[in-house]
């Protein structure tokens, strides 16, 4: 079963932008990880930062399969190999769209093409409704939540 979220956020497409993909946004909304890739399709990418492994876990990684700035980014995901020992069989495909609405932002998220009986479903599905709004606070007021972890 697919996975797809709609948020409108008052802000530009490039402010969400930035957020999703920045060193500071990155860092604010995903836990102090940073986005390592160099945004090429086809080319690898890895969000990296504190975790299971020290400062420098592999929470999740995969390929660029579309990278249009302010308009959409594409993901084929793997959870980091700290995390399941068969991270390599183990996919989704994640979708970032991002469009104007009036003077406001709709960002889609779709995460399907999910590897069958895959063991992170149920509680990503839970996790995308905080990343999420912890986004639209970050990008909107420029503070994250506290979910208290």
């Amino acid at each position: 079963m697919d996975l797809r979220y709609e948020f409108y956020i008052n802000a530009t497409r490039e402010d969400v932008w930035h957020a999703l993909i920045s060193t500071e946004g990155t860092k604010a909304l995903l836990f102090g990880s940073v986005l390592k890739s160099d945004f090429n399709v086809g080319d690898s990418y890895a969000y990296v930062g504190p975790g299971n492994e020290g400062e420098d876990t592999v929470h999740v990684y995969g390929t660029i399969l579309a990278y249009e700035p302010n308009v959409q980014l594409s993901l084929l995901e793997h959870p980091g190999p700290s995390y399941r020992e068969n991270h390599e069989e183990l996919q989704s495909r994640i979708t970032f769209m991002l469009e104007t609405v009036g003077q406001c932002t709709k960002l889609t998220l779709i995460n399907d093409q999910w590897t069958e009986n895959h063991p992170s479903r149920e509680s990503t599905e839970k996790s995308w409704w905080m990343i999420l709004s912890n986004l639209k606070t970050y990008v909107e007021t420029g503070k994250t939540l506290d979910f208290g972890w």
